[in-house]
């Protein structure tokens, strides 16, 4: 979620020195220095979350970097996480394996902190369960739809053994409907309804880029036999809700669908569970 800031910044950097054994207030000191270059920025914050040494590239550092910024106009405030990574002499944004051409921001993401486990998002298991699964979603989205009801379906069995979180993020650029949807579970879970979150996949909506409130709110109905309104998703513990879900996917750099946590850890395979002891 780079929003105002990627086009203010993302021309600076692919070689600009620093000197070695670059610490984190090097970093924060440099950026601070090269973003306040920007005449649209009134005030900027510039702070190091986590420093993660690069296995694969010996003598390199990952920088998450929490970045708060006031814009002229409006006075609007900007805040998001940004990932830089540095060998103390050059710093740059993006690293390709030239084997693989992956990049190296696949390797970098903060921990998923004990603080996110909120117990509105736990859907199934014993709070104290071995493991906490932690999982991003997006009801529309296709590859959510094939893995998380299974992936859920299976792991609900076994409630001393896990816990699984369920945090809505959907994806409005690719499918609209998905925030309507979302926000009309809010309220069905408020109501009482049961396997909210798994019966939100099998809601059948035609388009998945469907704007029409109405259209959206018939089919949640129809599926789960209830008859919520647009008034009702609007309301201010449905947006406070849906903006939990997502301050908590910023922090933790959600990127796209479904993202899945493992004890705090994200889980590229998204096939840790199955192997769990």
């Amino acid at each position: 979620m780079l929003l105002m800031l990627k086009s203010f910044m993302i021309a600076l950097l692919l070689s600009s020195a620093l000197q070695a054994s670059v610490t984190n207030k090097k970093v924060e000191d440099f950026l601070q220095r090269s973003f306040s270059k920007n005449p649209n920025i009134k005030s900027l914050t510039v702070k190091v979350a986590t420093k993660t040494s690069i296995k694969k590239m010996k003598g390199w550092d990952a920088f998450i970097v929490d970045i708060i910024a006031v814009v002229k106009k409006n006075n609007r405030k900007i805040k998001q996480k940004m990932i830089w990574f540095s060998n103390g002499q050059v710093i740059t944004q993006e690293l390709i394996d030239l084997k693989t051409g992956d990049s190296l921001k696949g390797l970098v993401s903060p921990p998923f902190k004990a603080s996110f486990y909120k117990r509105e998002n736990l859907i199934y298991g014993d709070v104290n369960a071995k493991h906490k699964i932690a999982i991003f979603s997006d009801p529309l989205c296709p590859f959510c739809k094939s893995y998380v009801p299974g992936a859920i379906e299976y792991m609900k069995k076994q409630p001393k053994k896990f816990a699984i979180y369920y945090y809505h993020f959907p994806l409005p650029s690719l499918h609209p409907a998905s925030v309507e949807l979302v926000k009309a579970a809010y309220v069905a879970e408020a109501q009482g309804k049961k396997d909210v979150v798994l019966n939100l996949y099998k809601v059948k909506l035609k388009n998945a880029r469907e704007r029409d409130v109405k259209k959206i709110l018939s089919a949640f109905n129809s599926t789960f036999h209830t008859n919520i309104t647009p008034t009702e998703i609007q309301s201010k513990q449905v947006q406070e809700r849906y903006k939990h879900d997502l301050q908590i996917a910023q922090e933790v750099m959600v990127q796209g669908t479904p993202t899945v946590f493992f004890d705090g850890k994200v889980d590229k395979s998204k096939k840790k569970y199955l192997k769990a002891k």
